[in-house]
């Protein structure tokens, strides 16, 4: 029976996050919400393994969920959920894409999806900014300044001014060193 919820909700995963990756958050936080199989704070877990291994976020969050929730069977019904929509809306499209590529009602609805998508990675990018930054991951408007973790924004602080530092002198820092680095300053700082 868990299998064929996680097909399900995975399915309706795939079939309207919209806009990557990061997109599956709203329904992973919901998820954890409806079933309690991981809190919002093992999504950010999620979310930082996923970043950090190869391939498309969604696929390895979906991956790594399923795991979480039923081991290796859980991990293949999860990714072939969330992949399934794709795949056959793909083949669709491409089928009729070629008819339908000018037509002015197919470029407003994509249009009046993009503040959708833009919306969606938004909330996510909030969900995660509370369980990175918030002790506790709640905001207390009324305790703000003793709700932050300075130590997770002086973190994000230094490993931005290190990205900006390098752009501006024309080079590039490669992702998996900025990650190792994270991980490094955090049992660092943290570990000790």
């Amino acid at each position: 029976m868990i299998l064929l919820k996680l097909f399900i909700e995975f399915f309706k995963t795939g079939l309207f996050a919209l806009g990557g990756g990061l997109a599956t958050l709203p329904f992973l936080y919901s998820m954890a919400d409806r079933f309690h199989w991981f809190t919002h704070a093992d999504i950010v877990n999620m979310l930082a393994i996923s970043e950090s291994t190869p391939g498309a976020i969604g696929v390895n969050m979906s991956t790594y969920s399923g795991f979480h929730i039923a081991g290796i069977p859980g991990s293949l019904i999860a990714t072939f959920g969330l992949v399934l929509p794709s795949v056959v809306i793909i083949i669709l499209v491409a089928r009729v894409l070629e008819s339908f590529k000018n037509n002015r009602l197919v470029e407003a609805g994509f249009y009046g999806i993009r503040p959708v998508v833009a919306g969606l990675i938004c909330a996510a990018t909030l969900s995660v900014f509370q369980v990175a930054f918030l002790k506790d991951g709640e905001l207390d408007l009324h305790k703000i300044v003793s709700s932050i973790d300075f130590k997770s924004v002086i973190l994000f602080v230094i490993l931005y001014m290190i990205n900006k530092v390098a752009e501006k002198r024309g080079k590039s820092i490669h992702p998996i060193f900025m990650i190792v680095l994270s991980g490094c300053i955090g049992i660092a700082v943290l570990g000790a």
